[in-house]
């Protein structure tokens, strides 16, 4: 018979906050404790050429858009400059399911999501879907990697919306979290997350006494780097998958 709670008795700790609140609450239909312990946050990048950018929107076919961060980002900087997604009618394209919800809160519907939420798979597909001779504009976060533009035939510019920082809170009640040990999966969904852990929380805590999950492959590799053992990763690679795979794994089904 199928255990309806085989999280019971187990924290689980989300090290970024959480944009999809199912994953919260398939914790808790598991029987398990969800804790919120961001080791990063993301503020707002500010610059003159804001407003200038912005207006040049319209001269792209698509823009390009990897996180649900910088969906949210743009939203805030097109309201700030007085547009609606009606003002630009160009192509969207979005990375993951959770990335196009949130383009869909600020008005736009993705006109290309890849079938595996990642980069790498982005600029596999996109062609197939696009000329290499649109212009694009990727919205990106200072820590993205060169993947979509140096992958793709096109012409890309970038814009940086958003920078990640270091959340000092979560970092020390993440650590006091796994000083107290008992059963305790943290779920990593970045390689930003993964980093913050090993510089500020691995020294103290090291990789091993716990279940760690993955989000994706790009994360996946970035733990292992880190030196971490990954015990959990989905094949749809959503928060709430992973905490279902997760549930999976402790009912010995994966």
């Amino acid at each position: 018979m199928r255990d309806k709670h085989p999280l019971s008795g187990m924290t689980v700790i989300f090290t970024g906050t959480p944009k999809a609140k199912e994953a919260v609450a398939s914790v808790q239909l598991q029987g398990g404790n969800p804790v919120i312990l961001p080791l990063i946050k993301t503020v707002e990048k500010i610059v003159p050429t804001d407003s200038l950018r912005m207006q040049t929107c319209t001269s792209y076919e698509w823009l390009i858009f990897t996180s649900a961060n910088a969906a949210h980002y743009f939203g805030l900087k097109m309201e700030q400059e007085g547009f609606t997604a009606e003002d630009i009618p160009v192509k969207i394209a979005a990375v993951g399911s959770e990335t196009a919800k949130a383009l869909e809160n600020i008005g736009f519907r993705a006109d290309f999501i890849p079938a595996t939420f990642s980069a790498d798979h982005f600029v596999e597909e996109f062609p197939s879907v696009s000329d290499e001779n649109d212009r694009c504009l990727f919205l990106k976060g200072d820590l993205a990697k060169e993947t979509i533009k140096e992958g793709l035939p096109n012409e890309v510019d970038e814009w940086t919306v958003y920078e990640t920082v270091n959340d000092e809170e979560g970092i020390r009640e993440l650590a006091d979290e796994l000083r107290k040990g008992g059963r305790i999966a943290v779920l990593f969904a970045s390689p930003s997350a993964v980093r913050v852990f090993d510089q500020h929380i691995a020294p103290d805590t090291g990789w091993a006494g716990f279940t760690i999950g993955a989000i994706g492959h790009v994360t996946e590799q970035a733990l292992q780097e880190a030196g971490a053992a990954v015990h959990v990763k989905p094949e749809r690679y959503t928060l709430l998958d992973l905490v279902r795979e997760l549930g999976n794994r402790k009912e010995g089904i994966s």
